[in-house]
C-alpha cells in the first residue's frame, strides 16, 4: 500500500515528477526491448526484414493504441472513485473494466490475424517484404488479449498513484525480451517471427507481475457481487474509453495513408522510416509518462472536486514536460545518426542513403518536440477531467494533418515532404485540446 499516492495533497510539481519518474523509466525498458527487436532483426536478417517490420507499424498500432487507450479511459472512472474515497466504485469499476478488456481482448486476437493479408494488399506492401510482414503482424495480433490484459493492470496501479510497480515490470519483460531475442532470432533462426514471440511472451510476465500487485490492494480487489453484470457502469466505461478508442483509429487510419504513400517511394525508403520510427518511442516515453501523471493527478482532483490543483497541476506538468522535451530533443540532433545505425546493416551498400534519408526525418521531429508534449499533457488532463470526447475530435484533427501532408507535400518536395506529416498532425491535435482546456478551466470556480 505504501505505492498508492493520493495526488489531492501535496506539492503539484514534486507530486507529477515522482510519479512520472517510474513511468519514464519503465517506458524507456519497453523502448529498450523494442528497439533491440529491430537492432537484432536489422542487423542479424538484413534491410528487407528492417522494411518487414516498418511496413506493419501502422496496422499493428491500429490495434495497439486502440487497446492502450481504453484502458486508459476505463482508468478514468477508477481514478475518480478513488478521489472521491468510493472503495465500492472503485472495485465495481475495475471488475467492468476487466470483463469488457477479456471480450474485446479475445475478439480482437481472433479475428484480426485474418485481417492481416487484407490490410498489408490494401498497402500495397511491397512483395519482397510481404511474406515477413504478414508473419510478424499475425503473431503480434493473436497475443493482443495478453497485451490488453497488461495494458488494463497497468491502468490500475497507475490510478492509485503506484509507478513503481509498472516501471519493475517493464525491467521484468525487457531483459526477457532480449534474452529471447537472441535465442529466437540468432540462436532458432526464426527471424521476425521470433522478435514477435519474445515480445508477447515478455509482457505476459509483465501482466503477472502487476496482477500479483494489484492483489496486495485492497480497494483493488473486486468481491464476489462486483463481478455482476452492471450495465450502467459499463456503459459509463464505455462512454469514457469508446471516443479514446475512435480517436485513435483515426490517428491510425491517416497513418495508414502516410504509410501507403511511404510503400510507394521502396523498401529502401521504407527501411529509413522504419528506423526513425524505433527512435520515436524514445522521443515520446517521456510525454507518455507526463501524461499519464497528469491523467492521475487530474482524474483524483477532479474526483475531489478540488478544481483549483487542476490550474497549478497542469502548469507544473508543462514545465516539466518543457524541460525534458528540450533535452531530448538536443540528444536526438547530436547523436541522432548514431543510434540510426544500430538498426541499419554497414554490409548493405545501401546503408548510407538508408541513413541520411533516416536521420533527416529523426530531426524534423526533435526539433518540434514540445508540441507533442503539450499534445499529451493537455489531451491527458481534458481525459482525467472525465471528457473524451475533445481528446476524439482532436484524433480527427490529427488525421486530418497527417493526411493532408501525406497527399499533397510530396508534389512539391518529393518523398522528403513525408517528414513533417508527424509534426502537422501533431500541431493540429494539440491546438484542439489546449484551447479546449482553456475553455473547460475558465469556468471552473476559483474556491
Amino acid at each position: 500500500m505504501s505505492r498508492v499516492k493520493d495526488m489531492t495533497h501535496g506539492n503539484p510539481t514534486k507530486l507529477i515528477f515522482f510519479f512520472a519518474l517510474p513511468l519514464i523509466i519503465g517506458n524507456l525498458g519497453q523502448q529498450l526491448y523494442m528497439i533491440t527487436d529491430t537492432v537484432i532483426v536489422g542487423q542479424g536478417v538484413g534491410l528487407d526484414a528492417l522494411a518487414s517490420l516498418g511496413a506493419t507499424d501502422w496496422i499493428y498500432w491500429l490495434v495497439l493504441w486502440s487497446v492502450q487507450v481504453l484502458t486508459q479511459g476505463f482508468a478514468v472512472l477508477i481514478t475518480q472513485n478513488i478521489g472521491k474515497g468510493n472503495e465500492k466504485g472503485i472495485k465495481k469499476a475495475i471488475a467492468m473494466s476487466t470483463l469488457l478488456c477479456l471480450a474485446m481482448g479475445t475478439l480482437i486476437s481472433v479475428v484480426f490475424p485474418f485481417l492481416a493479408s487484407p490490410l498489408l494488399g490494401l498497402l500495397k506492401t511491397p512483395e519482397d517484404i510481404f511474406a515477413g510482414a504478414h508473419s510478424y503482424v499475425i503473431v503480434m495480433y493473436a497475443g493482443t488479449l495478453i497485451v490488453m490484459a497488461y495494458n488494463m493492470a497497468s491502468a490500475v496501479l497507475r490510478s492509485f498513484g503506484d509507478g513503481k510497480t509498472p516501471l519493475i515490470a517493464m525491467i521484468i519483460a525487457a531483459v526477457v525480451n532480449i534474452g529471447l531475442d537472441l535465442l529466437l532470432v540468432m540462436g532458432f533462426h526464426w527471424g521476425i517471427v521470433g522478435a514477435a514471440a519474445a515480445t508477447i511472451f515478455s509482457q505476459f510476465l509483465a501482466f503477472l507481475y502487476c496482477l500479483w500487485m494489484i492483489g496486495k490492494i485492497p480497494a483493488a480487489k473486486p468481491d464476489r457481487e462486483d463481478w455482476r453484470l452492471d450495465m450502467p457502469v459499463m456503459v459509463k466505461l464505455l462512454k469514457l474509453g469508446m471516443p479514446l478508442a475512435l480517436s485513435h483509429v483515426a490517428i491510425v487510419f491517416g497513418g495508414i495513408i502516410l504509410q501507403f504513400v511511404i510503400n510507394g517511394f521502396g523498401s529502401l525508403f521504407i527501411a529509413a522510416f522504419t528506423a526513425t520510427n524505433k527512435l520515436y518511442g524514445l522521443l515520446e516515453s517521456s510525454a507518455i509518462s507526463f501524461g499519464f501523471a497528469t491523467a492521475t493527478y487530474i482524474g483524483q482532483n477532479f474526483g475531489a472536486r478540488n478544481l483549483p490543483r487542476i490550474r497549478s497541476g497542469i502548469r507544473s506538468a508543462m514545465k516539466l514536460a518543457a524541460v525534458f522535451a528540450i533535452a531530448i530533443s538536443i540528444a536526438m540532433v547530436v547523436s541522432g545518426r548514431y543510434l540510426l545505425m544500430m538498426f541499419i546493416s554497414s554490409s548493405n551498400a545501401n546503408a548510407p542513403l538508408v541513413l541520411d534519408l533516416a536521420y533527416q526525418y529523426l530531426t524534423v521531429m526533435s526539433v518540434t518536440l514540445i508540441i507533442l508534449y503539450a499534445l499529451h499533457i493537455y489531451r491527458s488532463a481534458i481525459q482525467g477531467m472525465g471528457n473524451t470526447v475533445i481528446p476524439m475530435v482532436a484524433g480527427l484533427l490529427e488525421c486530418v494533418g497527417r493526411i493532408s501532408v501525406a497527399l499533397f507535400l510530396p508534389r512539391i518536395m518529393g518523398e522528403y515532404g513525408l517528414f513533417y506529416a508527424e509534426t502537422t498532425a501533431w500541431v493540429f491535435s494539440a491546438v484542439c485540446v489546449m484551447s479546449s482546456y482553456y475553455v473547460i478551466v475558465h469556468r471552473f470556480p476559483d474556491t
